[in-house]
């Protein structure tokens, strides 16, 4: 069982865009999968972004395993490693319904140290 988290655009959900930072989304649109089948969705309301780690310790609790997103710093990255959640990249995939499909096929890269925004320690937002 997998518990897919993508950070959206109000409203959130499948038809959502996908927010282009995860640490300032509206919501995060939420995906429970069983042998490769969506079984349950849930959007769940970001939290104010009070640090890099709020939203990894927001998505943990709620059992978050995995995460698609386009950017982020070396810091929440490393956070949602150590918390068990696995972040792959969205590459080129502008809607959620999208990258679910792509995550379901097996077709996003694990996010790695190269994906991350080297400006993002200066405060400054990440858009990819």
């Amino acid at each position: 069982m997998t518990l897919l988290a993508v950070p959206s655009d109000a409203p959130g959900g499948f038809d959502a865009d996908i927010s282009g930072h995860f640490g300032h989304c509206d919501a995060f649109s939420l995906f429970r999968i069983d042998n490769g089948t969506v079984v349950e969705t849930a959007v769940l309301p970001a939290l104010p972004h009070d640090n890099c780690l709020a939203p990894v310790r927001q998505l943990a609790e709620r059992g978050v395993t995995a995460i698609v997103a386009y950017g982020m710093g070396a810091r929440p990255l490393n956070g949602f490693l150590a918390s068990g959640i696995q972040p792959f990249h969205a590459v080129e995939h502008r809607k959620v319904g999208e990258v679910v499909d792509a995550f379901l096929s097996q077709q996003l890269p694990a996010f790695s140290q190269d994906h991350t925004c080297a400006h993002h320690a200066e405060g400054e937002d990440c858009h990819h």
